[in-house]
This record gives structure tokens, sequence and C-alpha cells, in this order.
């Protein structure tokens, strides 16, 4: 078993930056993807950005060139940057993971993932 624990949520104005941060509680020992979700109120679940242990990155088209996924192996933890914040980037945050040594042909679908953390509450005001 695999506890992820996000932090780095809070509310800034558009514009702003935020940093996510995603702890796993401990090393994956083979091939493994990270990936960050999304969810607003009422909406469906989100892919944001996926990384996979080899560093391939994947984002959604409405972030790119904005939000920067990286990791840090030696902390077993995932970043999201997020700069130039919208409104329409309001959600909770949620990062999930999955050890697997496939090549995810949707990184940034929900169903490969079967480990995920609580969430942290993003929020940009205009």
């Amino acid at each position: 078993q695999v506890q992820l624990v996000e932090s780095g949520g809070g509310s800034v104005q558009a514009g702003g930056s935020l940093r996510l941060s995603c702890a796993a509680s401990r090393y994956f020992d083979s091939r493994y993807y990270m990936a960050w979700f999304r969810q607003a109120p009422g909406e469906e679940r989100e892919g944001v950005a996926a990384i996979r242990s080899t560093g391939f990155t994947r984002y959604t088209d409405s972030v790119k060139g904005r939000f920067t996924i990286s990791k840090d192996n030696d902390k077993n933890t995932v970043y999201l940057q997020m700069n130039s914040l919208k409104p329409e980037d309001t959600a909770i945050y949620l990062c999930a993971a999955v050890q697997t040594t496939e090549w995810l042909l949707q990184p940034l679908n929900v169903l490969p993932y079967n480990y995920w953390g609580q969430g942290t509450q993003v929020t940009v005001s205009s």
C-alpha cells in the first residue's frame, strides 16, 4: 500500500502561482506513473499532468505552458508548479499513482491509477 499526501493548496488572485506537493509513503521499486487530477464542484475529475518514473510528462491542453510537473526521487515527492493561475483552475487537486511497467496511452485518464490522495483545495479569484 502507498499513502499519498498532498499539500500546498490555497487561495490566490488570478495571475498568481502555487506549488502543490504530493508525498508518497514509500519508494516505488519499479516503473510508475504519478499524476495530478482536479475536480470542480459538479464536474468530472480531470487529468492535469502526469509524470512517469523515466521523466516522461504529459499535460492537458488547458495548462500547457503554465503548469509544470516534476519529481524528487530522494523525497518520494511529486510537485505541480502552477503559474498564471486562472479562475477556471479552481478545484480540488488530487494526486494519484500507479506502479506499472506498461506504457500508458492515456496517462491523464483516471482508470489506471489505484492510489489516491485526499486532495488539496485551490481557489483562484478574479
